[in-house]
Formats: structure tokens, sequence, C-alpha cells
């Protein structure tokens, strides 16, 4: 299988075509970001509340934190130009709380994934980092182990970062020292083949950062990923 492919977004950033949802300020409020992660879905429009907060949003891509009302939020999400619901579902978001909700599966069993985002600044010195299973190829093979580690180590005799992780699963943060990593998965209790094995992943103390793990656009191999720069 080919190695994953390595996408960056920064969440700082908005994507082409973003509204802000214009919530104001206070201290009842969440914030929200949204990832399309759904391989065969098109380009979607996202409503909260029954307001287009985002449109046009490729596959892979990600919007920086949308600040809305603290409560019950009915999030939507429609192939662009249309009227039509892909999602349809509420999510309940906490005051100060940052959530990351992904439109996640192929189209036919597209659904939302939402992950609550502890942005809390990491120990001194370290660095906060977790992974976000989105594949549905993956899911038909088997869950899959995560090892992060120094480039060009040999895992054969290593545990894993993370283990045994399933499809639409988000894992515990790691807390990992600042620097240069491998990020590597096999399926659970095997160490080969690769199905991701990406060098060169810098990071430096003090931010955090999410890895979504993703089918091909389209769906299928060679795998892709996307990492969300949550802090810093």
């Amino acid at each position: 299988m080919s190695p994953l492919r390595l996408s960056s977004l920064l969440a700082s950033a908005l994507i082409a075509g973003v509204t802000l949802f214009t919530a104001g300020c206070g201290t009842d409020h969440a914030r929200v970001r949204i990832v399309h992660a759904s391989p065969d879905a098109p380009n979607v429009d996202v409503l909260l509340d029954g307001k287009k907060v985002l449109t046009n949003v490729a596959y892979e891509t990600a919007s920086s934190y949308l600040k809305v009302k603290a409560g019950s939020r009915k999030v939507e999400v429609r192939a662009t130009g249309t009227t039509t619901d892909a999602i349809s579902t509420t999510a309940s978001v906490v005051a100060n709380k940052d959530y990351t909700v992904l439109a996640v599966d192929k189209v036919a069993s597209i659904s939302a994934l939402v992950a609550q985002d502890d942005n809390t600044a990491p120990a001194s010195g370290m660095v906060k980092l977790r992974v976000i299973h989105a594949s549905p190829t993956a899911q038909t093979l088997a869950n899959v182990d995560v090892y992060l580690v120094a480039p060009g180590t040999d895992i054969t005799t290593l545990t894993p970062a993370i283990s045994n992780i399933s499809f639409k699963t988000i894992s515990s943060y790691l807390s990992v020292a600042p620097g240069s990593y491998e990020a590597i998965v096999t399926l659970t209790g095997a160490k080969s083949p690769r199905y991701i094995d990406v060098s060169g992943l810098t990071f430096a103390a003090g931010q955090i950062r999410t890895i979504v793990a993703l089918d091909a656009p389209g769906g299928g191999t060679p795998l892709t990923a996307v990492v969300l720069n949550d802090l810093n």
C-alpha cells in the first residue's frame, strides 16, 4: 500500500469562502471547528442553527474555530448550493470549551463525529498530540496502532504510542518532547506493512496538534491525513 500523503492545514487561517458566525463576545460561548472528512462527498455548505457559516468546503479542509453560543446547536451539512441535508444533528456545546466536528465516512453512511478539544497549554516544554481515525477504508482492514518515533527508528521491538484505535475513535492526548518525528501506522499487533509512514513532522514546545487519518479523495488508497494546528 502506498505511504500516507500528509497535508498540513493551518487552523489559524480561514478556508476560502468562509463566512464567520458572528456570535458576539462574552463568556457564554464555545468555539467549534468544522472538518470535511467524507472522501466521496462533494464540496459542502455548513449551517449552524439554520445560518450558513461555511460555504463550498472541500474534502480535507478544516475551518478555523467559530464562536458559537453555548447550548444545543443544530449542525447541518449540505452539498454546496443545495437545500437537502446530508447531515442534520444537534451538538451540545459548553461555554469556554472548544470542539471539532467532522463530517465522516462515505456519503452513503455520512455522519457527524464530535470531538471535545483540550486546548489548555501542554506541560512546560512539551507538545500535546492526538489522532482521530476517520478513514473508512482503513476500518475494513483492522484497527490500527500508531507509532511516533525519531526518524529512521526500527519499531520491531517498540510498543505503539497509541494502540488498537478503531474507525471514528478519538485518541487521548499524548505528551511528547518537541523535535522531529516519524509517524508510522500499522494494523494492530503487526509491524508491517506500514499503512502510514511519514517523516519530517516537527513540533515545537507549547504546540497542540490533531492528526486526522483519511481516505484518498474519492475513497480508498493511498491514505491521507490532515494535521490541524489546535494551539500555537
